[in-house]
């Protein structure tokens, strides 16, 4: 018995040193196999990456060429409408036309820049001082006098009233009551 009992040890070590061998090369050969899966997981993600950008560039350039044949047909249009004397488009005509109206107030605007300059000089004082005051008449010409030379008023100018005030809105008017005799 204890032949057969040193023979099963024997053998039955054999088989151990074989499965702890063969352990260690499936455990190597998991591990290979997991960094095998990671890296085709990994490239599997840059390429779909790389697709979806592909995908994006290629509807931007079919966007790009309706573009390009839109834009070349509405220059033939406006070829040929300028070889008939007409605008070359509504767009364009509109375009023009707004340029026009902006040089016009720009050059009103430019001489309203200048009267206003020239009315500063006129509200300039005898003394050099500038107001923003009316000029007002100090001085008139007589009608009865046969020599129109102006006098003036002195203490007797003629009196300018203010402007209404935004409060006078709520004031009525008086009603005039019919007199009854």
């Amino acid at each position: 018995m204890e032949l057969v009992y040193e023979q099963v040890t024997r053998l039955s070590q054999r088989i151990q040193i074989k499965a702890e061998n063969g352990k260690e090369d499936t455990l190597h050969l998991a591990k290979k196999v997991n960094e095998l899966q990671a890296q085709i997981r990994e490239r599997t993600r840059k390429m779909m990456a790389v697709v979806a950008e592909l995908s994006m560039r290629q509807a931007e350039c079919m966007t790009l060429q309706q573009e390009m044949k839109e834009k070349e047909l509405q220059l033939d249009l406006c070829q040929r409408s300028v070889e008939q004397g007409l605008p070359p488009s509504d767009n364009i005509e509109n375009e023009w036309l707004r340029c026009l109206r902006d040089q016009h107030r720009r050059q009103a605007d430019a001489e309203e820049k200048a009267r206003l300059a020239e009315e500063d000089e006129w509200n300039q004082l005898p003394n050099g001082v500038y107001t923003t005051a009316e000029l007002r008449p100090n001085a008139y010409i007589p009608t009865d006098d046969p020599l129109p030379v102006p006098k003036h008023y002195g203490a007797l100018a003629p009196f300018k009233p203010t402007e209404r005030g935004a409060n006078i809105r709520h004031i009525r008017k008086p009603k005039n009551k019919p007199i009854e005799i």
